[in-house]
């Protein structure tokens, strides 16, 4: 497709070609309605002025008989003010008037007639129209009373033809400049494309042209910049996943088969029995790793939406706060709760459970520093139309540089991965309150960490 096929193809061409038809239809009508009005008032105020003078003369006849009707026409004969005028005998020979000869008379008997007139212009003689109207006077005398009208059809011929002027100017500036937003409008998409297919070929890092008019191209490369540093940020992240994966898959497979291998080189019963029973343990680690992805993907994608009821958030404390406390008393810790009644939210109650206890988990295990027993709350409560749910303790915390990086999958802190873990808890935490078109928010509690889960506050 050629550069101008395609120019005229665009929407941009298309909607300004049909507004300048609409602009030219209404453009139209308005001055199509101002000229009618014009040049019909014209003649209407000619028409009314030749019916005065034609009723004034034959009352000038009526009342002073013909020769008071012949000195009128002759006065008024002599102004250079465009009227004709005629009185001829019933043979057709002139009287009196500025006119040589009686015009023909349709034979139709209308009153008005139209006939050329000759005008001296100095030493040139032009071609008129006068309008005139033709009665006839008791005695068979005849009467013609006129105007020159060519000043008046002049006129309405300079309007009309300013009208078409006008419309083709309008026509002609309108596809000037629908054109010129067109092509416009089409080297902007063209950039677009480009980029588009820039980032096909496989730079990512390529984004869409912004401007900076803030117009609705803009508004669309600036979207499609986000949505695709959205995908950049999941690659990578993506990236870093399955190198995780990797590492946390290869050790304890790499530990299976080194005792799997070293139990057949014993060939003892004994040693059998254990490595089956290492195996199994390390298999039930590899599943809840598995699990727990399962859960964020789910989690994530909304599947579970449609099972959301309204629930106390509450009750889900008080359960998890009697399950975790023993084991906080069994590391020399502390866990204390403090939730009033009315949490309502609408929610998964298992899965708010388990995100309540990943975050307990974590709190077990980094809440407390070299030498210090873990002190941990729960709190809950309802902060506007917001439901806070609050896990603090006073552990190393995270440095806020590392927040929101430890929401994503396979994410540890320690580095040397010497504490159990597989790096999925704060991940499936953060899609359990996607899920729940909620938040999960890390702060620091001055010291430690306080992990808080907003979400939106249930009202019947």
């Amino acid at each position: 497709m050629n550069a101008r096929a395609k120019l005229l193809r665009t929407s941009t061409f298309r909607l300004a070609a049909l507004y300048l038809i609409l602009f030219a239809l209404s453009v139209s009508a308005l001055l199509g309605y101002v000229y009618w009005n014009t040049a019909v008032l014209l003649e209407r105020q000619t028409d009314e002025t030749i019916r005065a003078e034609v009723q004034a003369l034959a009352d000038q006849y009526r009342l002073r008989g013909l020769g008071g009707i012949i000195d009128t026409i002759q006065r008024r004969s002599s102004d250079e003010s465009g009227a004709v005028y005629l009185l001829a005998d019933a043979a057709g020979q002139r009287i009196a008037g500025n006119l040589t000869t009686l015009p023909a008379i349709p034979q139709d008997e209308a009153n008005w007639i139209e006939f050329p007139l000759d005008v001296d212009k100095g030493s040139a003689r032009e071609r008129h129209v006068a309008r005139a109207f033709y009665t006839s006077l008791a005695g068979g005398f005849e009467l013609v009373v006129g105007r020159d009208v060519e000043a008046l059809r002049q006129f309405a011929t300079i309007i009309r033809q300013t009208i078409y002027y006008a419309l083709a100017i309008a026509l002609v500036l309108g596809l000037g400049g629908g054109l010129l937003m067109s092509r416009n409008f089409l080297r902007r998409v063209d950039a677009i494309t480009e980029a588009s297919r820039t980032i096909m070929a496989g730079n990512m890092a390529g984004r869409m042209p912004v401007k900076g008019s803030n117009d609705e191209l803009d508004r669309l490369a600036l979207a499609l910049n986000e949505m695709l540093d959205q995908i950049e940020s999941l690659m990578a992240a993506m990236k870093e996943v399955s190198s995780n994966v990797a590492h946390d898959l290869k050790t304890p497979l790499t530990r299976i088969k080194a005792r799997v291998e070293a139990a057949l080189r014993s060939g003892s019963e004994s040693e059998y029995r254990a490595a089956l029973e290492n195996t199994v343990d390390e298999s039930d680690r590899l599943l809840d790793t598995f699990n727990a992805l399962l859960s964020i993907a789910r989690a994530e994608a909304g599947q579970s939406r449609s099972g959301l009821v309204p629930i106390d958030a509450q009750t889900i404390i008080a359960d998890v706060v009697e399950l975790y406390e023993p084991m906080a008393e069994e590391e020399g810790g502390t866990l204390t709760s403090e939730a009033p009644e009315g949490l309502m939210v609408m929610g998964d109650r298992q899965l708010l459970a388990q995100a309540l206890t990943n975050l307990l988990d974590n709190a077990l295990k980094y809440g407390a520093r070299e030498g210090e027993r873990p002190e941990i709350s729960l709190t809950g409560r309802v902060e506007g139309e917001k439901v806070v749910i609050t896990v603090a303790d006073h552990g190393e915390g995270i440095p806020p540089e590392d927040r929101a990086r430890v929401t994503e999958r396979f994410v540890r802190l320690d580095s040397s991965r010497s504490k159990p873990g597989n790096g999925l808890g704060l991940s499936l935490v953060s899609g359990v309150m996607k899920l729940h078109k909620g938040a999960l928010v890390l702060e620091d509690n001055h010291p430690g960490l306080a992990a808080r889960l907003v979400l939106p506050l249930w009202r019947e």
